[in-house]
């Protein structure tokens, strides 16, 4: 769009450009940066148009652009045209995930090289690596508290061996996740160390204040992130003589975004990471970005602004490059990271499906899906260029943030009804088998959160301390029933590192000084690789669960309607332990596959008719494409196994 203002200033900044940047060859940074200035103009001029150094500053994020764009290599800017061209491509349901620290699956970032081939066997092409940035031993907050955003941890490796990696998973087209930490740093960083020394331009990149007048009123309507090893919000610094910002823990400093510096400074840091090679970049704490008095400090509209800002930038120097907003928040809130456009998303084209994740364990704790169900319906619809990223577990906890209007539909008290999944999961009841541990108990709202693999979760670990066979094949059949709606329900499934071999809690991190106090460890696995080889020993837990997820995602691959295309239909229905959905193809009618999943270790029925149109193809002209042969079916009767599930298709 053509805006006179916004265009003079732009014709002034190119003027000024400085001549080692204005020599080189910017082709097609000029034509991008033509076609999104306006918007890059508009939204800096809402976030700090009122500041008499604006149009200073407007000149030195072009020039940042500009710089990253140079040093962005030929390979790279080639997979940004193509990528252009073919805007749907991360749609595909070709892509499968896994999220991993590097440490624990490979120990180092060149032995990752070493794993590629481990990581194709199973199908993942997808790989989200933890953070990698240098952190101070013993405050990393697992790798989330940066002291420098351009080295690797050096325990880790060189920034030349994430170039090599990422190299090489290009030529094997695996696509590359990494962290970008946007709220907050380590206060061993750089910035936070100078203005510990009193230099007010960096005490501006963060929320200082000599008194605790302003930190009090911020508290009055800021929650607890971490309330049990991390009260308040504000840290006295007794070397800056200051109180601090700290929303997450007392080393972590959070970044101020009212500052266009710090915004410049961090989409620099974004660029630079583009630039080594990620094709993904995850940005954490999103929801954060904007601080405010008398709100809780989370999903402000300018946290929103400064998304779009930064994608708007980012789409001038690698428009190759996607965001994943690590935003785990309502419903009603996460669908807003995508951006505010009918079809594109103008902030991040990928978000975690944290409600589906919650939704997922209450199924399986109670064995029946109204709330699941429930609660999907309530989903919004995601955009049409935008998915999400769907997972049973992460590095993190599990959060039960149902919306209580769904937990009463569903016919359920909101507050008994999470404590009794809390303490089912860390096995209060004598029928549950699951081996959770709490984490983040609040001791004032009784509120707690839950840390576990999902092997431990879901029974393996009793089991096999048991030696109960019968126990171990519903494990089994509970992590594979989790996986198949992953890999079916739209979106791009991200499985987790240990999953699929059915790594236990590991403890050893109680004994452990810095991680001691938290839970989250015991899912932090490293990984075994003698067990892992028993993935090709038939009769093993590994084989079983390897074997099956394999040919899961080999399925998942020649499946068009799993692509992403907002091509998935809830069918509700009467049996309450099953879960049942469409997913079409947009351009093949006729492609259709009806996806039923059953959360009881009993078997269970489906009367077809319910299902609409597949009550008429019953009659000997199913297949289920997963196992690859007729199901069974009696008098237009659906019938599934115990933690099984169908992916029916029409006979052709």
């Amino acid at each position: 769009m053509y805006e006179q203002a916004s265009h003079s200033l732009l014709n002034e900044i190119l003027n000024r450009l400085k001549e080692e940047i204005s020599e080189q060859d910017l082709r097609h940074f000029y034509t991008r940066l033509g076609a999104n200035f306006y918007a890059i103009h508009s939204l800096f001029s809402r976030l700090y148009g009122k500041r008499p150094d604006f149009e200073e500053q407007a000149q030195r994020l072009v020039e940042t652009m500009a710089r990253a764009y140079i040093q962005r290599a030929e390979p790279l800017r080639q997979i940004d045209i193509e990528r252009e061209k073919d805007y749907n491509w991360f749609l595909h349901q070709k892509w499968v995930g896994m999220a991993l620290y590097c440490g624990g699956f490979s120990g180092s970032v060149s032995n990752m090289e070493e794993k590629l081939a481990y990581l194709q066997e199973l199908g993942v092409n997808l790989v989200h690596i933890m953070p990698l940035m240098q952190c101070p031993p013993g405050k990393d907050d697992g790798g989330y508290a940066v002291s420098d955003f351009r080295r690797i941890d050096p325990r880790l490796g060189q920034l030349a061996d994430m170039q090599a990696l990422a190299a090489n998973m290009r030529q094997r087209d695996m696509l590359l996740t990494l962290d970008v930490v946007l709220n907050h740093t380590s206060d061993a960083h750089d910035w936070a160390q100078r203005a510990r020394a009193g230099e007010k331009k960096y005490q501006d990149y963060y929320y200082t204040y000599a008194n605790r007048n302003v930190p009090d009123m911020f508290e009055q309507s800021m929650p607890e992130v971490f309330p049990e090893t991390s009260p308040g919000n504000f840290t006295w610094d007794p070397e800056m003589k200051r109180w601090v910002m700290t929303v997450f823990n007392s080393y972590q400093w959070d970044l101020n975004y009212s500052n266009p510096a710090v915004f410049i400074e961090m989409l620099d840091v974004v660029l630079y990471w583009a630039n080594q090679g990620a094709d993904i970049l995850r940005l954490d704490a999103v929801a954060f970005l904007w601080k405010k008095i008398g709100s809780t400090c989370q999903n402000e509209r300018e946290a929103h602004l400064i998304l779009q800002l930064m994608k708007d930038c980012s789409q001038v120097v690698a428009p190759g490059t996607l965001f994943i907003a690590e935003a785990i928040v309502a419903p009603v809130e996460v669908i807003k990271y995508f951006g505010e456009d009918a079809v594109i998303a103008k902030e991040c084209e990928i978000a975690y499906n944290a409600t589906l994740m919650a939704l997922l364990w209450d199924a399986i704790a109670t064995k029946n899906t109204k709330l699941l169900t429930q609660g999907i319906t309530s989903l919004p619809v995601k955009l049409e260029r935008a998915t999400w990223l769907n997972y049973v577990r992460c590095h993190d906890d599990i959060g039960l943030g149902f919306d209580n209007q769904d937990i009463e539909r569903a016919g359920y008290d909101p507050n008994t009804h999470r404590k009794y999944i809390i303490d089912y999961f860390t096995g209060q009841f004598e029928d549950s088998h699951a081996r959770g541990v709490p984490f983040g108990h609040n001791e004032r709202t009784g509120d707690a959160r839950i840390s576990g693999s999902l092997a431990s979760l879901v029974g393996l670990e009793f089991a096999i301390e048991k030696g109960d066979d019968r126990a171990i094949d519903d494990a089994i059949g509970q992590i594979l029933l989790l996986h198949n709606i992953l890999l079916s329900f739209g979106g791009i499934p991200l499985l987790y590192y240990g999953d699929e071999i059915g790594t236990l809690n590991d403890y050893s991190y109680r004994e452990h000084a810095e991680r001691g106090g938290d839970s989250r460890w015991v899912h932090r696995p490293q990984i075994n690789w003698e067990r892992a080889a028993l993935r090709s020993e038939p009769g093993t837990i590994e084989y079983k669960l390897f074997t099956a997820l394999k040919h899961m995602i080999a399925v998942r691959n020649e499946i068009d309607a799993f692509a992403d295309f907002n091509n998935r239909q809830l069918i509700p229905v009467r049996n309450p332990h099953l879960f049942a959905y469409e997913r079409y193809h947009l351009q093949q009618r006729g492609d259709t596959v009806l996806v039923v999943s059953n959360f009881d270790s009993k078997p269970q029925s489906l009367d077809l008719d319910e299902a609409g149109a597949w009550g008429q193809t019953a009659y000997g002209r199913l297949v289920d494409l997963h196992a690859g042969q007729s199901p069974d079916i009696i008098n237009n009767t659906l019938v599934v196994p115990p933690f099984g599930f169908c992916w029916l298709s029409e006979m052709r």
